[in-house]
């Protein structure tokens, strides 16, 4: 039975694949229209306010001076990411204000401008071609997530990072422990202690000798900079792209891919005109991305919608919720790849957006363009209520993704 918004505190919506396979929980809408800023238990057993509209939402992702991040964005969900924990060094992903611009301003020239990402253009489609010419010779079913979206994307972050292909276990070890709701924190602590020796490694080698890499570029920028940036806070910059562009950007491009097999007339659409590929990757991160929300604490007593907020008050930012958001997007609950792009908010607003934003949409607008018109037979290889969906993660979407084919087309023949 769902919860009404006449039982508080609430339990925390989250995502359902079995009954909301494509957006928010169900009373997410009931409680944005009639109860949009309202008090939930969260699965780690914190209480905090669940804001759900989406004017709200940009509001307090937007304001760090009233809602930061100190807390890091996953506290309610994930059992070793306490809220409560000490900010150690090189920790940029909880700090606000100019020590987070310190970060920044570092990791920016590295992955975040439109000539970087260019640059990245070619190897990204080299890799997405590569993998589906591996997989020409077989006629399924395969597990898409296993052979296709998750190769993609470790190699593509090793390759940007020139870090060898064959160690991306051990990035991929921590993105396993660091997204599962289950995992304790001395468990993520022992998955991350490898990498980060490994990656100081990497970090020295590229200080003494800088090639074109991302690690080169950030460890040039910060040794300029006006607070030069110690080996330990340049460690934890690069194992942290590591991870995050290891399960994250693979998870949001199988979800997309199911949900266009969902809606073949969408996936024709794609097939039919490649060039929808980058307006289809900004609705389908409008429609799938972030449903756990993002974290933060008040750090005054203020309000949101006229709902009194405490200082040191928790606020989880409904993002998926706001991006459904009927008065910002109309049939927001569609996926529609002509859509015109807006403001949605699947990686965040204001200053505390993902830095690796860009690299991410490269990654899933190359699918999105490439996939369709190399396999137009492409279709799920089980029953849709087969498909498991993910669960005790903030990477929410399909566990894996059965598919089958007629036909793989060679690049030159599909025009890539």
């Amino acid at each position: 039975m769902s919860p009404t918004i006449d039982t508080l505190p609430l339990p925390l919506p989250l995502p359902r694949g079995e009954v909301c396979p494509f957006g928010p929980a169900p009373e997410v809408a009931e409680l944005r229209e009639h109860s949009p800023v309202v008090k939930v238990t969260c699965p780690t057993g914190i209480d905090a306010w669940l804001v759900t509209r989406y004017a709200d939402v940009r509001e307090v992702l937007g304001d760090p001076a009233r809602f930061s991040l100190r807390t890091g964005q996953a506290g309610h969900v994930l059992v070793n990411q306490p809220p409560d924990a000490e900010i150690e060094e090189g920790d940029f992903n909880r700090m606000d204000g100019q020590d987070h611009l310190r970060f920044r301003r570092v990791v920016a020239p590295a992955i975040t401008t439109v000539k970087r990402t260019e640059l990245f253009r070619p190897l990204v489609q080299h890799r997405v071609d590569e993998l589906l010419d591996a997989l020409a010779a077989e006629t399924g079913p395969i597990d898409l997530h296993e052979r296709f979206s998750n190769p993609l994307t470790s190699s593509v972050v090793a390759e940007l990072l020139d870090v060898p292909y064959a160690d991306r276990h051990l990035f991929g070890n921590v993105a396993t422990a660091l997204f599962d709701a289950t995992t304790e924190v001395d468990d993520v602590d022992a998955a991350k202690s490898p990498l980060l020796d490994y990656v100081h490694e990497l970090v020295l080698q590229r200080m003494r000798e800088p090639g074109d890499d991302v690690i080169s570029v950030i460890a040039a920028k910060a040794r300029a900079a006006d607070h030069p940036f110690t080996e330990l806070e340049l460690t934890k910059i690069a194992a942290g792209l590591l991870v995050a562009g290891f399960d994250t950007t693979a998870g949001i491009i199988t979800y997309g891919v199911l949900a266009l097999l969902d809606s073949p007339e969408q996936f024709a659409l794609l097939r039919d005109d490649p060039a929808l590929a980058a307006n289809a990757a900004e609705e389908i991160l409008r429609l799938l991305s972030n449903g756990a929300g993002l974290m933060r604490v008040a750090t005054v007593d203020t309000e949101i919608a006229g709902t009194a907020i405490a200082a040191g008050d928790f606020v989880v930012a409904a993002v998926q919720g706001a991006n459904h958001d009927p008065d910002q997007f109309t049939d927001a609950d569609q996926l529609a790849v002509t859509r015109p792009r807006g403001a949605h908010l699947g990686f965040g607003y204001g200053p505390h957006q993902c830095p690796g934003q860009h690299i991410a949409r490269l990654e899933l607008a190359t699918v999105l363009g490439t996939l369709p018109r190399r396999i137009p037979s492409l279709r799920l290889a089980v029953p849709f209520d087969r498909i498991e969906f993910r669960t005790n993660t903030v990477v929410f979407g399909p566990a894996s993704l059965p598919v089958t084919w007629n036909e793989i087309r060679p690049a030159e023949q599909s025009g890539g």
